[in-house]
């Protein structure tokens, strides 16, 4: 009777390990965002606008992927004429969306969160922005110029027609 229970007992453990599912694996897409991982510094332009007097802006930013390699995970910290601040930042895909995702959350209380796509060496990101009870369209696009180096450009948009750059730059990884 001993014998048996042992035997049930390790049948139990055998079966319930067969059908243990193993962990997902990142996905090719993943592999893509590789190029924004690393220790980053962007100076842009800030056109006067709705969204402000305009000015120079700076921001410091660090990424690394999260445990998993799932998502990389960007911390950031920013001087401009609207204030200095920081920010967390999460980018990932969805093979559900077939869409790279980004979600910002600043010390300003604002949240962003984008869809994004990489058409060769330009990545463009696009959401719309809550403002003053009026919805915008938001479009950041990153253009490579190397492995350590993009332009940006920020562009708002009332109709998704007809966009205005509310901010341009350069970034540079240390």
């Amino acid at each position: 009777m001993k014998t048996a229970g042992i035997f049930l007992a390790a049948w139990v453990v055998l079966a319930a390990a067969a059908t243990a599912q193993v962990p997902p694996k990142p996905g090719p897409e993943l592999k893509k965002l590789d190029i924004f991982v690393g220790s980053w510094t962007l100076d842009g332009n800030m056109k006067p606008g709705t969204m402000g007097p305009g000015g120079s802006m700076t921001e410091s930013e660090k990424c690394e992927w999260m445990e998993g390699g799932f998502y990389i995970v960007c911390h950031s910290d920013y001087k401009s004429s609207m204030g200095n601040g920081v920010g967390l930042s999460v980018m990932g895909y969805s093979a559900d969306d077939k869409a790279y995702t980004y979600r910002e959350f600043n010390s300003f209380g604002e949240f962003d969160d984008s869809k994004g796509t990489l058409d060769g060496d330009t990545w463009t990101w696009t959401n719309d922005e809550k403002m003053g009870g009026m919805t915008m369209k938001g479009r950041f696009t990153i253009k490579m110029t190397s492995a350590t180096s993009y332009n940006f450009t920020f562009d708002m948009s009332q109709d998704g027609t007809k966009w205005s750059t509310v901010m341009d730059g350069k970034a540079s990884k240390k």
